[in-house]
């Protein structure tokens, strides 16, 4: 925390900043820098070639947070999860990239991130498919698409453990996403439900609360069942009726970015928890 409250003292960023959309803690902004690289190297078809994520994240440090930031590659970190990490600076971090454009998601390192960025191009296929796995009606969006592979990015969710996933509407902000739906039985159309991190570990859904923690409530004692226990049954202790601990949900926004001469793009982010998020650009040569 420290480290991170350091770096902040020396803002490196040399392209423009939106300021944060909420009050901000120290140790609880989320960083997103989009950086747009115009030379790109090509391959012998004339395909642009992307940096690697660990050497878009290094860069997107200095970037970021200034020449103190800078880490060596071997500094960054992967989970089993494929997450990445800065631990000597006491961040979690995320990269996608969609041409010449990059996205860089820096969050403390208490709370996951994911970010992905998508551009229009056409690909019906893909979307009939995710459009099934999310219950729609129809076929999924390009917005569906980087949300969801942002909340990959964040959880423990893999595209094979995805079913039953189910994004909230859509509207400015944060928006969070409720307890995960039985893949059988299903029917289409948003149903406004979605995943907590214990989904895919086969947790049943909660009944609404309100609460979002996406837990299984545990039955209780006392409300007039009118059951009673069995004879000779032994007396049930406290830890083996208490609920399990609460499980992290997800919180996933997005928007529209439309760069100058490019078609638009869709800008989608994950996180365990409404951070405020301060967005950067940067045009590189």
């Amino acid at each position: 925390m420290g480290a991170l409250m350091g770096l902040l003292l020396d803002p490196g960023l040399s392209g423009y900043t939106l300021a944060p959309d909420g009050p901000t803690t120290p140790g609880r902004t989320a960083d997103v820098l989009v950086a747009r690289h115009r030379r790109l190297p090509r391959d012998r078809m004339g395909h642009r070639l992307s940096a690697s994520g660990r050497s878009l994240i290094g860069q997107a440090l200095v970037t970021t947070y200034g020449p103190r930031a800078g880490v060596a590659p071997g500094a960054l970190v992967r989970d089993a999860h494929r997450r990445w990490s800065v631990p000597s600076l006491g961040l979690n971090a995320s990269v996608a990239h969609c041409g010449e454009f990059s996205a860089v998601a820096f969050a403390p390192a208490a709370h996951a991130i994911g970010v992905d960025v998508q551009d229009e191009r056409d690909r019906p296929y893909a979307l009939r498919w995710l459009g099934d796995l999310l219950a729609l009606q129809e076929p999924a969006n390009i917005r569906d698409f980087a949300e969801c592979e942002a909340l990959i990015k964040a959880s423990h969710l893999t595209k094979e453990t995805f079913a039953g996933t189910r994004l909230p509407e859509w509207r400015p902000g944060w928006r969070p996403m409720a307890e995960r739906v039985e893949t059988e039985g299903v029917t289409g159309g948003r149903s406004g439900t979605g995943t907590g991190a214990g989904a895919a570990r086969g947790t049943k859904p909660a009944p609404r609360s309100g609460t979002g923690t996406g837990t299984e409530a545990a039955p209780s004692s006392g409300t007039g069942t009118g059951t009673e226990a069995a004879p000779g049954a032994q007396p049930t202790s406290a830890s083996e009726t208490a609920p399990p601990p609460p499980t992290p949900t997800y919180h996933v926004r997005s928007l529209v970015l439309r760069p100058e001469g490019a078609p638009p793009l869709h800008l989608a982010l994950a996180c365990d928890a409404p951070v405020p998020v301060r967005f950067h650009h940067l045009e590189r040569e």
